[in-house]
């Protein structure tokens, strides 16, 4: 059983509208969630969550006029306490559900299907409890990076603030996209900690929990960088735009 949750809440305050939600920007004359939903449903997910927030209604009210799937259902996260606060809004929805969840972000479009049945398979025939796709960048600033042992295998996630010079030196990012066993997940969420500059709950925190829990992950490293690159300023979508022209449609 698969259930798939996408992050589509954010206010995209980098977008310079406060009037529009960040995943109803356009790529190519389609709407950025229209990207991840399509994906969603193609990889047969049994159950599509969209986490909606800033501008709620109209994202709501666009996936409603343009898909007629039972399979999609909405949480609402009314504030923006951050991607773990997010995730935490499915609970209602999901505390039943017994499998994996696979968390995407809304505002990532150029990911494909072949990639993310790719990472599926990785997760399940390793019997990890909890997978991330990870990325190798030129300029890795910024994101958070993942460490790995002798062996190349998962360590942490170390955010750039927190990581030491050598870590920095890391050029492997993590993508914000993960697949979780669902009764983990949950169990994660609950110990998270507004602990931070931005008093946010993160996402990412909850691997140190199943880090310090023994739990199985693994990082999937996939090699064209372009199908995690997510949008946050009206340049980065145009630099996107310019992008999709030169590569295939994300149906492999």
């Amino acid at each position: 059983m698969l259930a798939t949750i996408i992050l589509a809440a954010g206010k995209g305050k980098r977008m310079k509208n406060p009037h529009k939600a960040k995943v109803m920007y356009t790529l190519r004359g389609k709407p950025l969630i229209s990207y991840v939903i399509d994906l969603s449903l193609k990889i047969e997910s049994d159950k599509i969550i969209i986490i909606v927030g800033h501008q709620r209604e109209s994202v709501i009210n666009f996936i409603s006029k343009e898909y007629n799937s039972e399979k999609i259902h909405f949480a609402i996260q009314e504030e923006q306490l951050g991607t773990g606060h997010a995730v935490m809004q499915t609970y209602p929805q999901l505390k039943d559900f017994d499998g994996n969840v696979l968390i995407l972000s809304g505002d990532v479009p150029l990911l494909k299907i072949k990639t993310i049945k790719e990472f599926i398979s990785y997760h399940n025939k390793n019997s990890f409890d909890a997978s991330l796709i990870s990325a190798k960048l030129d300029n890795p600033f910024g994101y958070g990076r993942i460490i790995r042992n002798a062996l190349n295998e998962f360590i942490s996630i170390k955010e750039e603030k927190d990581a030491t010079e050598e870590e920095r030196k890391t050029d492997e990012i993590n993508s914000g996209i993960y697949i979780v066993k669902s009764k983990l997940l949950f169990e994660a969420l609950k110990i998270l900690k507004p602990d931070n500059a931005q008093k946010e709950y993160y996402l990412t925190d909850i691997f140190e929990y199943f880090i310090q829990n023994n739990h199985k992950i693994g990082a999937f490293l996939i090699e064209d960088q372009k199908e995690i690159l997510g949008i946050n300023t009206i340049q980065q979508l145009q630099d996107l735009e310019n992008l999709y022209v030169n590569s295939n449609d994300n149906e492999e």
